[in-house]
């Protein structure tokens, strides 16, 4: 079992994993197949690297010593915390996400809305919504003057939104999704709020980008979304995307080089596959082609002389992919169940994997930066 194909190996691949031996993170890069160790005083943490003029440069040439196969430690469970195993790829950045970047999704996110976080309402809703809005938007540039000829007769159709406003206003929606080091890695369990009963994963390409607003590598990222929570209030937004375990990113950030870079984020093809313990299956796409601002507009949105990131950040470019396809009770489209293995690939990223649990019965999350800072002490790398 590996995470990254032949063809994905090709890349120049950073991440983390835990090292029982010193109770705390490496910094680890991929050659021959094999998982290397490059923690160094030079580099002690994922977010250094990225700081670097050139991290590909320095990762291609770093001195470390082999840890074992990938195809090896790419299978062991995060629960296993005597055994060695991938951890989120970041460790410093925060982690920041945009909403409604594509137009399916805007339009989910009004039926969303419109239905104040009821199921069973939205199937109507979707009808009467897509009536009037239709493909319009998926060609309109956001904060275009097309964009406000669309804005003016959503409004006179009484159909404006928020979220319509932050798909094709000027301003995009950027937010905090989760904490520094609170983000899930491969193979972990992700979490579910229990008070929600509606809810989804959200596959994404997730960008790697420096202090200065400069974005040096990308990964995948699941922003597991309470579609029902958010639905009642956009101002329940930080209750619906920011608990115990429901974040997820990996399965290694893939550095910027001569091989792979922003182009290659445009025309990334995202694959969602979910296999529920009940035999449920279910099929995603998102296609980066797609989405309604570029990428490099979202990152200028997130860092600047309005906000700064002295350690960088991890940006979520939001998805596509908004399920309808029933489950249960035909009408209330998709919910997560219990036990659901979500897996989000796309050529040149690898593939992301997880379980779906509730954020009350997943680990608590303990390993906080304090913590950290005093490991890396401890190990005379700080």
């Amino acid at each position: 079992m590996t995470f990254l194909t032949d063809t994905d190996l090709t890349g120049l691949f950073l991440g983390r994993i835990w090292m029982p031996a010193v109770q705390g993170p490496c910094v680890v890069t991929l050659r021959d197949g094999n998982v290397i160790d490059i923690t160094s005083r030079a580099a002690p943490t994922v977010r250094d690297i990225c700081e670097m003029d050139d991290p590909a440069a320095y990762v291609r040439v770093a001195e470390g010593r082999i840890i074992g196969p990938l195809a090896d430690l790419a299978a062991v469970s995060p629960d296993r915390t005597d055994a060695a195993h991938f951890l989120a790829p970041c460790d410093l950045q925060a982690i920041k996400a945009c909403g409604v970047t594509f137009a399916s999704s805007m339009v989910e996110r009004v039926i969303e809305e419109q239905a104040a976080g009821d199921p069973k309402r939205a199937e109507a809703i979707r009808s009467r919504v897509g009536a009037v809005i239709g493909d319009s938007l998926r060609n309109i540039r956001a904060g275009s003057p097309e964009a406000a000829e669309v804005k003016a007769a959503l409004i006179a159709e009484g159909l404006w939104s928020q979220y319509l406003e932050v798909g094709i206003g000027p301003d995009a929606e950027v937010f905090s999704k989760a904490q520094v080091l609170s983000s899930m890695g491969p193979n972990a369990t992700v979490g579910l709020h229990p008070m929600s009963k509606w809810n989804n994963p959200e596959p994404e390409v997730v960008l790697a980008v420096t202090s200065k607003g400069r974005i040096v590598g990308a990964c995948l990222g699941n922003d597991v979304n309470l579609r029902d929570v958010e639905g009642r209030s956009a101002l329940l937004l930080s209750k619906a995307k920011d608990n115990n375990a429901s974040c997820a990113i990996g399965p290694m950030i893939r550095l910027f080089d001569d091989s792979f870079g922003i182009d290659d984020v445009r025309q990334a093809e995202v694959d969602l596959h979910v296999t529920g313990p009940d035999g449920f299956e279910l099929n995603g796409h998102s296609s980066m082609k797609e989405i309604s601002r570029d990428p490099t507009d979202l990152v200028s949105q997130t860092v600047g002389r309005h906000h700064q990131y002295p350690d960088g950040f991890m940006l979520f470019l939001g998805t596509l992919f908004a399920p309808t396809k029933d489950r249960d009770v035909p009408g209330e489209g998709f919910t997560h169940k219990l036990g659901d293995v979500v897996t989000i690939s796309a050529a040149g990223f690898g593939q992301l994997t997880n379980t779906v649990g509730l954020s009350t019965e997943c680990p608590e999350w303990t390993y906080g930066v304090r913590r950290f800072m005093g490991n890396l002490a401890e190990r005379d790398l700080i």
